[in-house]
């Protein structure tokens, strides 16, 4: 069963899932003409290889730890972390620990 989306004006939990992130699922919470809001969950050693994306996006570590690489660098993200990152610029996510993940996306030209 998919999780619904939020509507204008919801409250949106996104606190550390705690015991429940092992068997937690990634799911988008908004998705707008032009904003995509995505919690994703990645175990322990998965990896989300290489991509762009078409506009600006954020990238908040919710719980967990993960390195998020560039062709320039590698931050290695805790909870409390937030990154910015620019369109079209290649990035690849790994999971160091069972982690939680809050990425928001601008998308110019809607999709």
């Amino acid at each position: 069963m998919a999780t619904p989306r939020a509507i204008p004006c919801e409250l949106i939990d996104i606190r550390p899932l705690g015991t429940d992130l092992p068997s937690a699922k990634s799911v988008t919470l908004v998705r707008t003409d032009h904003l995509e809001v995505v919690r994703l969950v990645l175990p322990a050693g998965k990896r989300i290889p290489e991509h762009r994306a078409p506009g600006e996006i954020t990238v908040q570590c919710l719980e967990g730890a993960f390195k998020f690489g560039t062709d320039a660098v590698v931050q290695t993200m805790r909870a409390g972390d937030l990154l910015f990152a620019l369109p079209g610029r290649a990035h690849w996510l790994e999971a160091i620990e069972d982690t939680s993940v809050l990425v928001t996306l601008y998308l110019p030209q809607g999709r």
